[in-house]
């Protein structure tokens, strides 16, 4: 996979790193010879929000995981370097960091609902979730119900978010976290009793983190999305897709999938 440069705010990282507000500040685009538009010359500008391990996270001062690399091979096949631009979840899934050129496409392991669809462009699906509960490893919570009376942490902007608000019992009181690591730690702190998100990315926290454990999946059919600007960049849109159908065709996306997950998916994505 080629390397992606990464652009992240704050005063802290400016020595080696630029400023996402650089990014936002495009106002024109660039057209390749296939009639994809780029805020960037011979870039594929990326927004993320981070981290969300294992799908976008910070290592070692370069964002990497199983969205990144799917967003290499799109790269690959227009010959661009990847520019990742870390960002608020927020922004990505209103629509605003495409519609300001911050980026040309959104890779959050976003989940594709129709709210959203209405103010982004979304890919085919690529990956199937669902949410799930991680509660302390010496918690007696084993579902929504158990958590009454009690705290449950959820990620500003997400499904998750919508579905606690809708399942949990009334007497449960959510407290709201900007990221899933703020999210993960408290959990892992006490600070709640339990936390909903979707099973990858708890899955994998548990996995690395004995004192905490995945205890109820919700079965809520989710299936996730790269974003484009609305009606802004059907060329991408169509590459995206032509991307990634490929890759799952020739088995390029199970060896990526079983990097980062362990084992090849039971079927493919679709």
């Amino acid at each position: 996979m080629t390397r992606s440069r990464l652009r992240l705010p704050g005063a802290a990282l400016a020595a080696t790193v630029l400023a996402t507000g650089l990014a936002g500040c495009a106002t024109e685009t660039t057209t390749t010879e296939s009639g994809v538009e780029l805020v960037t010359d011979g870039e594929l500008t990326v927004c993320t929000s981070l981290p969300y391990k294992p799908f976008e996270f910070n290592q070692d001062g370069e964002v990497v995981g199983f969205d990144i690399d799917l967003m290499d091979l799109v790269a690959q096949s227009e010959d661009l370097e990847v520019t990742v631009v870390a960002t608020g979840f927020e922004g990505i899934q209103s629509g605003q960091s495409l519609n300001t050129g911050e980026c040309d496409v959104a890779a959050a392991g976003m989940t594709i609902t129709d709210e959203r669809a209405r103010v982004i462009d979304f890919s085919d699906p690529y990956f199937e979730a669902t949410q799930a509960l991680l509660v302390p490893a010496d918690s007696d919570v084993t579902s929504l119900d158990d958590l009454s009376g009690q705290t449950l942490g959820v990620q500003q902007g997400t499904t998750g978010e919508l579905y606690a608000e809708d399942n949990a019992p009334d007497d449960v009181e959510l407290r709201v976290y900007e990221d899933l690591g703020l999210l993960t730690q408290a959990v892992n702190t006490g600070q709640v009793d339990a936390g909903i998100n979707d099973n990858g990315v708890l899955y994998d926290f548990a996995n690395s983190n004995d004192t905490v454990e995945v205890v109820a999946e919700f079965d809520t059919g989710e299936q996730y999305g790269f974003a484009v600007q609305k009606d802004g960049n059907p060329e991408l849109l169509e590459l995206i897709n032509t991307t990634i159908a490929d890759a799952q065709e020739d088995g390029t996306y199970d060896e990526i999938y079983a990097e980062w997950f362990g084992d090849a998916p039971t079927e493919p994505s679709s």
